[in-house]
C-alpha cells in the first residue's frame, strides 16, 4: 500500500460517513441547531467544501470546480449566525462535496513522493505541516464535522446509522 492508497481510503471512509448521516437528511433539516450556538449541517457542509478546495488549491492552484457566486463568504466562520441567507438545498451541497472529492483525488493522484514532502503553503503549515498532511487533514476534518451533524441527527430523533 503506498501514499495515495492510505488517503484514498481515508477520504472514501470519511466520506462515507458523512454521506451515510445526510442520507435522510431534508432542506429543512441541515438548518437545526442541535442547541443554542451550534452550527447547523448546512454550515459545517459548506465549510467543509470550502476548506478542502482551498487546500487543495494552495497546493495546486486551478485544480478545482468553481463555487457558486457569494459561496465561500456565506459559509465564512463570521457569516455562520445568518438564517437562510445564501444557504442551499441538501442535492446542491452534496453535488459541491461530490465535485471537490474527485478534484483532490485527482490532485493527490499527481503527486509524487517528492512532491507529497514538501511543506505545506505557509496558510496551513499549524495543521498541515506537509503536502502530504493536507490530505490527512481533509479526510479528518470531515469525520470531525460527521460527528456533529450525528448530535444534530440525534436532536432530530432520526435512526443511528452507523
Amino acid at each position: 500500500m503506498n501514499f495515495f492508497d492510505t488517503v484514498q481510503e481515508l477520504l472514501g471512509t470519511s466520506r462515507f460517513v458523512m454521506s451515510t448521516y445526510l442520507s435522510d437528511m431534508s432542506d429543512a433539516d441541515i438548518l437545526v441547531r442541535p442547541v443554542a450556538g451550534a452550527h447547523h449541517a448546512a454550515w459545517q457542509i459548506g465549510h467543509l467544501i470550502v476548506s478542502e478546495r482551498r487546500m487543495i488549491e494552495g497546493i495546486y492552484p486551478q485544480s478545482c470546480p468553481a463555487l457558486p457566486t457569494g459561496f465561500e463568504a456565506g459559509h465564512a466562520k463570521e457569516a455562520e449566525g445568518r438564517e437562510g441567507a445564501l444557504f442551499l438545498p441538501i442535492k446542491e451541497y452534496q453535488d459541491l462535496m461530490t465535485a471537490q472529492r474527485r478534484a483532490t483525488i485527482e490532485v493527490a493522484k499527481g503527486l509524487n513522493e517528492s512532491q507529497l514532502m514538501e511543506s505545506a503553503p505557509e496558510f496551513m503549515r499549524s495543521y498541515a505541516p506537509f503536502v502530504r498532511s493536507v490530505f490527512l487533514s481533509i479526510g479528518g476534518h470531515e469525520l470531525m464535522h460527521a460527528g456533529q451533524i450525528a448530535v444534530i441527527r440525534r436532536a432530530l430523533g432520526k435512526a443511528v446509522l452507523i
